[in-house]
């Protein structure tokens, strides 16, 4: 039987592009993890992306994963199932343009595949008390980078 985490995550940019931060919250068995990190120079949907990938990343075993995410544009593609066209398509859009962030969407899949993966899409900044500490933490992330530059 597969260990079940939930894992909430968030990113945030100041200036899409400039210094940016992310956070995971894995939750297992009424513990708790926290990751997070930050760039100087990316984008808010990068961060996004990153902060579910790092989550992920830190499973030891395959697992059972609740992602809660209030990114439309990271969780969107799995819930609505149009990532396999990417896939299928040579990670092209429907208008046939390139898919941006290929690397971390490449990754991504990769690590959705290793573990049991469902998606939730979060009401940002609302009532759901994970990911607004995810939020607060990828902010802080970006403090630092603003302070140490």
């Amino acid at each position: 039987m597969l260990k079940k985490v939930e894992l909430y995550t968030d990113g945030a940019c100041s200036g899409n592009p400039g210094a940016g931060g992310w956070c995971a919250i894995l939750i297992y068995n009424g513990k708790e993890k926290i990751l997070s990190g930050g760039d100087n120079q990316t984008t808010n949907n990068k961060m996004e992306l990153l902060s579910i990938i790092k989550g992920l990343e830190a499973l030891k075993e395959k697992c059972e994963v609740t992602v809660y995410s209030d990114s439309q544009y990271a969780v969107s593609p799995f819930i609505d199932g149009y990532i396999s066209s990417w896939i299928l398509t040579g990670w092209r859009l429907a208008n046939k343009s390139p898919v941006k962030n290929v690397e971390l969407w490449k990754r991504l899949v990769e690590l959705t595949n290793a573990h049991k993966v469902n998606f939730v899409k979060v009401k940002g900044h609302a009532d759901n008390v994970n990911n607004n500490r995810c939020d607060e933490i990828a902010r802080k992330e970006i403090l630092k980078l603003s302070n140490n530059g």
